[in-house]
């Protein structure tokens, strides 16, 4: 009898099939078919679901893979996610007939007064049974439930993709500029060591009386001046080097100075590079997804006009002995329908639908928004990469330019054709040419993480 009464709720479950509600359908949005700025040269690959590894760096490498291990963040993501999972199967079960087993067992004594007395005072009374309540989803309430519940469970997926690219992409900005500070370490450090030779020698020469104090007192202030910034590029090497250590979730972090000279300069998108591309940004996904939601809260919302039906079934046995429960005779069993309609509340369904609509306009906002901000991320990222390549190949040449008029700047002083103040030009231009030349590149490799970010981690094409 309860399989019937089971099998006969699921049938009915699967020929309701009217969905109140608005159907979600993708928005349009106005967009240019491609990106404002594109690169000069053409360089394709076609995978780049690790774009970190472009820069061919072991140690940018192993801390990625030690972040997505042990960062706190993104440990905090995945909680979330598996929450939204388990509630969704939590929605998704409301479609099931819940079958409960209740059992029960009673001794009751009733005592009567008058002439004739009660023969059995005590009534012993034992019930086993197999009971299920089942709401039939007509109105497609439950089925909208369950669509908001996926679409939540998505949002979550797309958002722990969203702290695992933004975690990604800070990781690799901080480790550029860790390499770019290690870079103008190495440049002063030279720099004070020219520096540090020149005053030796500008004071053997006011011993024999070639130049005067003033050149000497120059010395000094140009040596103590870039000693005061070497000192002030280890505090900020310490400084990054422990946002690194947080950040891959290592607080034993060793990163040896490299160059940034070192790292490979990424490749760049293809030309004509579509701005359909957005749609794969987890960002962007997950704002759609919170608009699939939000839309099949409305239906949720609506079916609450339209009358609750359930169905109630149990079959079990009923007795007097305990070893007579398996016997003919003590077979129950129930059946019942039930319907709910709301006749008068004071407006508050109609409420709740006002809700579930404002929230669905909201979440359309929201995801026009992210698109928008999402367009204007590229073409930002385009545009300074393709900037900060040309200043930083005008940097170099202007660095090679310096050390030439330095090196002969420093000839002309050795030989007595020039004075200490002309020598100290060229090193100081030179010093500030380097330094320019090095901070550029970072913001050039730094201009090529937020290109990936902004793309979603990279792009896809075939190779021609």
């Amino acid at each position: 009898m309860m399989k019937r009464f089971v099998s006969f709720f699921i049938l009915l479950n699967l020929i309701s099939c009217t969905l109140i509600g608005p159907d979600y359908k993708r928005p349009e949005i106005n967009l240019p078919n491609a990106y404002h700025q594109e690169p000069d040269k053409e360089n394709v690959v076609t995978d780049l679901n690790n774009w970190w590894k472009l820069y061919q760096d072991p140690v940018l490498n192993e801390l990625m893979d030690k972040a997505l291990i042990k960062n706190t963040d993104i440990n905090a993501a995945i909680a979330r996610l598996e929450e939204s999972d388990a509630y969704l199967k939590e929605v998704g079960a409301a479609l099931l007939p819940e079958v409960d087993l209740t059992s029960q067992a009673s001794r009751t004594k009733s005592t009567t007064t008058g002439a004739i007395a009660n023969p059995k005072p005590i009534r012993k009374d034992y019930l086993v049974s197999l009971g299920t309540s089942f709401e039939l989803d007509f109105w497609g309430k439950l089925r909208r439930a369950k669509e908001s519940a996926r679409a939540e469970y998505l949002a979550s997926q797309f958002s722990k993709d969203t702290v695992v690219l933004t975690l990604q992409s800070l990781l690799a900005s901080n480790y550029l500029l860790l390499r770019s500070i290690d870079s103008q370490i190495l440049a002063l450090k030279a720099n004070v060591k020219y520096r540090e030779e020149n005053l030796a020698l500008t004071k053997k020469r006011l011993e024999g009386g070639l130049v005067s104090a003033l050149d000497v007192h120059q010395a000094e202030a140009a040596f103590n001046n870039l000693s005061a910034q070497l000192s002030d590029l280890i505090r900020q090497r310490e400084i990054i080097f422990n946002q690194l250590s947080v950040l891959s979730g290592d607080m034993n972090l060793v990163i040896p100075d490299v160059a940034i000279d070192a790292l490979i300069t990424p490749p760049t998108p293809p030309s004509g590079l579509p701005s359909s591309l957005l749609e794969s940004r987890p960002d962007v996904r997950e704002a759609e997804q919170m608009m699939i939601a939000a839309n099949a809260n409305i239906g949720v919302a609506k079916a609450a006009l339209f009358p609750t039906i359930s169905l109630t079934a149990n079959f079990g046995a009923e007795s007097a002995a305990l070893n007579n429960l398996n016997k003919s005779g003590s077979d129950i069993w129930g059946g019942g329908l039930g319907l709910s309609l709301p006749i008068f509340d004071s407006g508050r369904v109609r409420s709740k639908i006002d809700q579930a609509t404002a929230k669905q306009k909201e979440a359309l906002s929201y995801y026009e928004s992210s698109i928008q901000n999402a367009f204007k991320e590229v073409n930002n990222a385009l545009v300074s990469l393709k900037e900060y390549t040309e200043q930083e190949n005008d940097l170099k040449l202007t660095q090679d330019a310096a050390k030439k008029a330095m090196d002969i700047a420093s000839n002309r002083y050795k030989a007595g054709y020039s004075s200490y103040l002309e020598y100290l030009d060229a090193q100081s231009v030179y010093n500030d040419a380097s330094i320019a030349y090095i901070q550029k590149r970072q913001l050039r490799l730094m201009a090529s993480v937020e290109l990936f970010k902004s793309l979603g981690g990279g792009w896809q094409t075939q190779v021609q």
